[in-house]
């Protein structure tokens, strides 16, 4: 038999594998898959086509349906460029807080929920406890609806999921849906003293992006719907963060690429905001056309996020508060898996240890107060489940 490691050791372990979105996740997984095997847990799992990573999801208690499912994501943002003070790899304790990549979003609450699934298993729950580890979350949540799908024809289906992001172990009910674009603009080149010649990618791109300051000061200025009062900012949000483009400074710029994305209030829908960015794309490029007829404008969909809307009377949400004692309502602005597991056919909650404001930062931190709180949860959790 296995030794059954404490949550800060399972913590540990899981820190030591740099699982960056753009890496491997396999070396994580055989560990986790071995550890729970160890303790007669059979996993399972599902490989990414084509890439060296896999989701893995695991049951115990009864062979039922109506499990709580524990769902998690394996991979981290890179520390490339991040002036940090430790390993990031290693988890080091200082000051009250543990630090290291993943520590907060969302290793901390990984390493709490195989330690309740395991804790589960020897205390004979009565009701069925599920594990869910994604990959590639943090590159616009695209692991997860293939885990999901995969889940459906091996495991009982599960009654309430508890998506683990770090929300200071507060019920969040709520959170806005993203979509976003991989724009290409196709410009031509020549001499910048004969702009008028040529199409300059980067100068036409701009456009797009204006446009999108525009709809941020449209919704900004507009009464916010019902949804969409509780979120901060209670509106849909148009964001490019990177761009890249040019040749030199004498030459209009051939080739112009960025990301336009959004994020939606719950009760907007998405494929509106596609159709209007897609119809201003249009337009810029009939501007461009109309200089040299080859240009283009090749928009590409990247990622696309389901909101999480409040349910009435959900199953999840009012499991969270019982064992929190939380009956605050709380809305987040961020994207999660939760909004995946509801569109397929789940209660779906928010409530994991540490805070949001850490994630993807150098020196990334949970605290010990945040991290005994999370095990303290799942405690209550795995006694739940005996009763």
């Amino acid at each position: 038999m296995a030794d059954r490691l404490p949550p800060l050791e399972i913590m540990r372990r899981l820190i030591g594998f740099p699982t960056i979105s753009r890496d491997t996740n396999l070396p994580l997984i055989d560990w986790v898959e071995e550890y729970l095997a160890g303790h007669g847990i059979p996993a399972h799992r599902y490989l990414k086509p084509d890439e060296p990573k896999a989701a893995l999801f695991a049951h115990v208690g009864p062979w039922e349906e109506g499990a709580i499912v524990l769902s998690g994501h394996t991979d981290v943002v890179p520390v490339d460029g991040q002036p940090w003070d430790t390993d990031p790899f290693e988890v080091t304790e200082k000051d009250g807080k543990y630090f290291g990549r993943g520590t907060c979003d969302m290793k901390g609450f990984d390493a709490l929920a195989i330690w309740a699934l395991v804790e589960a298993q020897y205390a004979g729950a009565k009701r069925p406890l599920q594990l869910a580890l994604s990959f590639d979350e943090e590159i616009g949540c695209t692991g997860a609806p293939p885990m999901i799908e995969a889940m459906q024809p091996v495991l009982p289906k599960g009654a309430a999921v508890i998506v683990g992001e770090p929300s200071m172990m507060q019920a969040v009910s709520g959170h806005k849906g993203g979509t976003g674009f991989d724009t290409h603009v196709q410009g031509f080149e020549v001499h910048s003293s004969l702009l008028d010649r040529g199409v300059n990618a980067i100068m036409y791109g701009a456009k797009l992006i204006d446009w999108a300051n525009d709809i941020n000061a449209a919704n900004r200025d507009a009464e916010p719907g019902a949804l969409a009062q509780a979120f901060d900012p209670p509106y849909t949000t148009a964001h490019v963060g990177m761009i890249q483009g040019g040749t030199a400074h004498n030459i209009t710029a051939k080739d112009c690429r960025f990301a336009m994305d959004f994020r939606v209030v719950p009760g907007e829908d998405k494929a509106l905001w596609e159709r209007q960015y897609r119809e201003k794309v249009a337009e810029v490029e009939a501007m461009m056309q109309a200089v040299v007829p080859e240009t283009q404008i090749v928009v590409t969909p990247r990622f696309d996020v389901p909101a999480l809307a409040p349910e009435a009377e959900g199953t999840a949400e009012a499991l969270v508060r019982r064992l929190t004692g939380d009956n605050a309502s709380h809305v987040v602005s961020y994207g999660t898996e939760a909004g995946q597991f509801q569109e397929a056919g789940y209660s779906a909650v928010i409530c994991g240890p540490g805070d949001i404001a850490q994630a993807h930062q150098p020196n990334e931190f949970i605290t010990k107060v945040q991290f005994e709180a999370g095990h303290t949860f799942m405690q209550r959790l795995v006694t739940t489940l005996q009763g």
